[in-house]
């Protein structure tokens, strides 16, 4: 049986001793309130300052009816994520955007039609399928490889957060779709890529605009939007009817894609083509930024030190010996703490800066009362760089997250909490132990910039405006 199938324990709901409007509010507007000047793009760098300034609960208004208030405590984030969908959804605009948008999969739905998906995409990319899987990983991984080879044979500045996008859109397409695009070798970069680079924006944008003014006066960059959706949803339309028409060769216990394993399950669990093409969708939109973006901001730490990427060399070419890549499936377990290092990354720059929260009914969180349908933002940063829970915190430290009295598990929400923790996560995982050990086997890196002009934006995950990074290989 399902333990999801069933709704948690409520918040306790004691006599509150505050409510929503008795709370430090930033100076505002009439009406309006705080969504003059609000820049969604940097949304979570608004929400830390004011935190800095007011302290924790603060209220906000953005716009007429939407109430918000800003918490940063990381144990009540975990409380209310097992509390849904049961006591509190995702809410705001989320889901009716994406349903607009046409990807209301796992990622938005609520209800019951949560638990159906949750099922489907689980056990799309249940962790035991990998083993089958590894040889188009490691391909991909070897083919990444040989660019940066070339690269560096050049003398050239790679921009790393489109090399990144180019690693995990190929990886997504081939283990979620059945599909090899390879942008990796395509210099003009695959046409797919560049429609996803404008929905993951434009979504946070459409989620923080309270009224859908495009859809009555649409600006240029909406109708650039709108066309690149058609796009990705004829991409989508096409994988799926290539799956089903392979599906009388599938072997429902070693599924050849994610996309064959769940048009296995779609009818037993109820689901329609529509809920098939918006979790194809999500997992294309998710698998591409998170993991892109986890990685680019992990080397922002390690290009900047060269002891550092001397001590994981040496691990890396211990597990690798002279193989480019990891050679084998089971070798992936020895390369376990590479993970570390992008763990450490985002701690100090979390891809997922604040979770967000609605309440379904008049409730009580934190002692306050908080009427229906205010939403709930919890700034992550802060915990995560709290002395009390991490040593040094503002010192990058991967090895901390091998010493459990060095780091704080609870407050890492950057693969959720809950019912919702990410689906996605182990591949998210093999990802970074494969890219990460190949990189430190093969070559030095250093920033080509700054670091100061690369810019925090909240692209619905937090990326990096740029990432240039010089590679040398190493000798052997």
């Amino acid at each position: 049986m399902d333990p999801i199938a069933h709704p948690p324990a409520a918040l306790p709901q004691t006599a509150p001793e505050r409510h929503w409007h008795d709370l430090p509010s930033p100076p505002g507007w009439p009406l309006l309130g705080h969504l003059p000047g609000f820049d969604p793009l940097r949304s979570h760098l608004a929400f830390e300052h004011w935190a800095r300034e007011l302290g924790t609960p603060y209220r906000m208004q953005l716009g007429p009816g939407y109430r918000v208030m800003v918490f940063d405590d990381a144990e009540l984030a975990q409380q209310l994520s097992r509390e849904r969908p049961h006591g509190f959804s995702r809410g705001g605009r989320i889901q009716p955007v994406a349903a607009e948008m046409g990807f209301n999969g796992l990622f938005s739905v609520e209800g019951e039609a949560w638990q159906a998906q949750r099922r489907l995409i689980m056990q799309s990319l249940n962790a035991t399928h990998f083993k089958g899987w590894f040889g188009t990983l490691a391909g991909i991984t070897q083919r990444l490889q040989a660019r940066w080879q070339r690269a560096a044979a050049a003398g050239e500045v790679l921009e790393m957060t489109d090399e990144l996008k180019r690693y995990t859109v190929d990886v997504t397409s081939a283990l979620a779709f059945g599909r090899d695009p390879n942008t990796i070798d395509d210099a003009q970069g695959d046409r797919v890529q560049r429609h996803l680079a404008l929905l993951f924006p434009a979504f946070m944008k459409r989620v923080m605009t309270p009224f859908s003014y495009w859809k009555w006066l649409p600006l240029p960059q909406d109708r650039r939007v709108d066309r690149a959706l058609a796009a990705v949803h004829a991409h989508a339309r096409a994988c799926i009817a290539d799956a089903r028409a392979q599906l009388s060769t599938a072997d429902p216990s070693a599924p050849r894609h994610a996309l064959e394993a769940m048009l296995l399950q779609q009818q037993a669990l109820g689901l329609s083509d529509a809920d098939v093409v918006a979790n194809v969708i999500t997992l294309l939109l998710a698998g591409e930024d998170t993991s892109a973006h986890s990685l680019a901001w992990t080397l922002l730490y390690v290009a900047a030190d060269p002891p550092l990427q001397q001590r994981w060399r040496e691990r890396a070419r211990a597990v690798l010996g002279a193989a480019p890549v990891c050679p084998r499936h089971e070798a992936v377990h020895a390369l376990a703490g590479f993970e570390h290092l992008a763990f450490e990354a985002l701690r100090l720059r979390p891809v997922v800066p604040f979770n967000g929260y609605e309440t379904l009914r008049d409730t009580t969180v934190a002692g306050i009362a908080v009427p229906a349908r205010t939403k709930l933002f919890f700034i992550n940063r802060p915990a995560l760089t709290d002395p009390a829970r991490y040593p040094e915190p503002q010192r990058y430290d991967p090895e901390r997250w091998a010493r459990e009295c060095a780091h704080d598990s609870r407050a890492f929400l950057q693969f959720g909490a809950g019912p919702r923790v990410c689906p996605g996560r182990h591949l998210a995982t093999v990802e970074m132990r494969l890219v990460l050990s190949m990189l430190l086997a093969q070559f030095e890196m250093e920033l080509a910039c700054d670091p100061a002009q690369i810019e925090e934006i909240n692209a619905f995950t937090m990326m990096p405006s740029r990432m240039p990074v010089r590679l040398r290989p190493h000798p052997r």
